[in-house]
C-alpha cells in the first residue's frame, strides 16, 4: 500500500524524531564561533559517551578524527564555557519542569596530574613524600600540577541530578598554604574579589539564573561555603542557602557569639536516621535538634561594608558515643524558615543529599578517567573536562532516574529504535506478564548488560553497573544500526 504525500511525511518526522539522543538535545543548544566547532563538539560527544573512560585514540578510532579531536581540544576559540553553554540550557528547561524546591550542590574538586612540563598546566597542591624527612622531622613534600573545578549540580529533593547549573575552573602560578599565607597577611580583611572563594559567589549567581524562580532555589555547601559575603550575595539575588558552618561569628549586639547562644538552647526533638559505620555495617544514630533563629555580624573588618543578617542555626548532636564511627555533630546555618521540630528534620535531609555532588565528581575521575588524559596544557584538559562533565551527568541520572522516577515512560530517556533493541536483546525475566512496561524496566534490561544480576532482593543498579550496561549497549546499538 502506497503512502500519500502527508503519511509520507509524518512517517519521515516521526523517525527523524526517534532519531534525536541524547547527545543531539545536550549539544543542539551550545553556541560556537564557527558552526563546524559545533558539529565537531557533537561528534566527539557521542564517540566519548559512546565509550566511556577510554582515551581519545580510543574513542575516535582511526587517525583523521583522533587528529580533529586534538585541534578541537586545542582550538582557541573553544572553552569550557562554549562547550557547557548547551548543557547548561538544557539543564534550565528540566529546572523550569521540576515542581517544587531545586537545591543546587555546590563543591570543589582536583584533577592531578604527571607533565615534563608542569608549568603548562599550573600547580595545585603539596603532597608528602614517602620515607623522606627533613632535618627539623617534617616530611619533605613536592608540588604536583593539575586543575582545579569548582561545579554547581542542580537535583530534585528525590535526588534526581537535573544537570550542572555552573562550572569555574582554574590553576595556580605557584602553590601557597592557608597555614603560610596567615603568617603574613589577615586573610578575613582581604577583599573577596581577589581570593579563590569569589567561585562561591560566581557559582551561586550563575546558577541562580537558571531559575525563573530564584526562591525556588536553595544553594547547598560544606564548611567551606561558609563565607559571610556568599549570604549576603544570595540575599541580593532573591534565592536561599544552607550550608555548613565552621566560623564561631559575632552575634546580637556583638556581646555574644553563635556558640555561647546555641548552647542555652534546650533541644527541641529528637531524630532517628540509618548510618553505617567505617566497615559498611549498617547502623543507628539519635540525633538531638536544636535550632535558633539568631541576628549575625558580618566580621570585624567587613562591618561598614555588609549588614547584618538575621538567619536560622541548627544543630544536630549525636546522642552517645558510637563505636567504628565518628560522631555526627552537624552545625547548619540557613537563611530558609525553621519553626519546628520538622522544618529543622527537613532542613537535615535537605543537606544529606550534597554527597550526591562527591557522587558526580567519582564518575568524573573514576568512570571517565579524567586524571588519565594525556593532554599537556590547561586549557586542552579543561575543555576535555567539561565534556566528561556532560557524560558523567548522563550516567548519573539515568542511575538516579530508575529509583526517583521508575514508573515514568521508558520514551522519557530512551528513544523507540533503543526500547526495541533493548526488548529483543534482554529476555524479559517473566515474559508472559501483561504488566504496562516502564522506565525502571528498560533501565534495569540496561543494568543487566553491565552485569546486575536483578534479583529479587538485591538494591538498586548503582553508577559503575550503570556505566557498564551503557558502554555496551551503546556498541550493541552502533552494530545494531550498522
Amino acid at each position: 500500500m502506497r503512502l500519500t504525500s502527508r503519511a509520507r511525511d509524518k512517517k519521515v518526522h516521526r523517525e527523524a524524531s526517534d532519531a534525536v539522543t541524547w547527545f543531539d538535545r545536550e549539544a543542539a543548544l551550545c553556541e560556537f564561533q564557527d558552526a563546524r566547532l559545533g558539529e565537531r563538539f557533537r561528534t566527539l560527544l557521542k564517540q566519548i559517551g559512546g565509550d566511556i573512560g577510554q582515551s581519545i585514540p580510543m574513542v575516535c578510532q582511526d587517525w583523521a578524527n583522533t587528529k580533529a579531536a586534538y585541534r578541537f581540544f586545542s582550538n582557541e576559540r573553544v572553552s569550557e564555557a562554549d562547550i557547557l553553554s548547551g548543557h547548561f540550557k538544557s539543564t534550565r528547561e528540566r529546572i523550569a519542569a521540576a515542581k517544587g524546591p531545586v537545591l543546587v550542590l555546590h563543591d570543589t574538586t582536583e584533577f592531578t596530574y604527571q607533565r615534563e612540563r608542569p608549568d603548562l598546566i599550573g600547580m595545585i597542591k603539596r603532597i608528602p613524600k614517602s620515607n623522606s624527612r627533613r632535618l627539623d622531622g617534617k616530611p619533605q613534600t613536592y608540588t604536583t600540577c593539575g586543575i582545579l573545578m569548582h561545579s554547581s549540580l542542580a537535583v530534585t529533593l528525590e535526588g534526581l541530578p537535573l544537570g550542572l547549573s555552573a562550572v569555574k575552573f582554574w590553576t595556580r602560578k605557584k602553590f601557597r598554604g592557608v597555614a603560610a599565607l596567615r603568617r603574613e597577611v589577615n586573610l578575613t580583611r582581604i577583599p573577596i574579589e581577589t581570593k579563590e572563594s569569589i567561585r562561591w559567589l560566581e557559582n551561586l549567581k550563575q546558577s541562580t539564573e537558571l531559575f525563573d524562580k530564584p526562591s525556588q532555589c536553595i544553594h547547598i555547601g560544606d564548611r567551606e561555603a561558609d563565607i559571610y559575603e556568599l549570604f549576603c550575595a544570595a540575599q541580593e539575588v532573591g534565592t536561599h542557602f544552607l550550608v555548613r558552618t565552621c566560623v564561631n561569628r559575632l552575634a546580637g549586639d556583638g556581646d555574644h557569639t553563635v556558640a555561647t547562644i546555641m548552647d542555652e538552647v534546650e533541644v527541641k526533638g529528637l531524630h532517628r536516621i540509618e548510618v553505617r559505620d567505617s566497615k559498611g555495617n549498617p547502623d543507628q544514630a539519635v540525633l538531638e535538634i536544636r535550632y535558633r533563629k539568631i541576628r549575625i555580624l558580618p566580621p570585624i573588618g567587613n562591618q561598614s561594608r555588609y549588614p547584618a543578617l538575621t538567619l536560622t542555626v541548627i544543630h544536630a548532636d549525636e546522642r552517645g558515643a558510637p563505636k567504628n564511627r565518628k560522631k555526627i555533630e552537624w552545625k547548619l546555618l540557613t537563611d530558609l524558615p525553621v519553626q519546628s521540630r520538622g522544618d529543622a528534620i527537613e532542613k537535615l535531609e535537605w543537606y544529606s543529599l550534597r554527597w550526591k555532588i562527591e557522587v558526580f565528581h567519582k564518575i568524573l575521575k573514576s568512570g571517565c578517567r579524567a586524571e588519565d588524559s594525556q593532554l599537556r596544557t590547561a586549557q586542552r584538559l579543561t575543555n576535555l573536562i567539561s565534556v566528561f562533565c556532560i557524560v558523567s551527568w548522563r550516567i548519573f541520572w539515568m542511575t538516579m532516574l530508575n529509583r526517583s522516577a521508575p514508573n515514568a515512560s521508558p520514551e522519557f530517556a530512551l528513544t523507540k529504535a533503543e526500547i526495541q533493541l533493548l526488548d529483543r536483546l534482554v529476555k524479559d525475566k517473566n515474559p508472559t506478564s501483561t504488566q504496562r512496561k516502564t522506565l525502571s524496566h528498560y533501565l534495569i534490561k540496561i543494568a543487566r548488560l553491565g552485569g546486575y544480576l536483578a534479583r529479587a532482593n538485591d538494591p538498586p543498579p548503582g553508577n559503575l553497573i550503570m556505566w557498564r550496561g551503557l558502554s555496551r549497549f551503546i556498541d550493541i546499538a552502533t552494530g545494531a544500526k550498522l
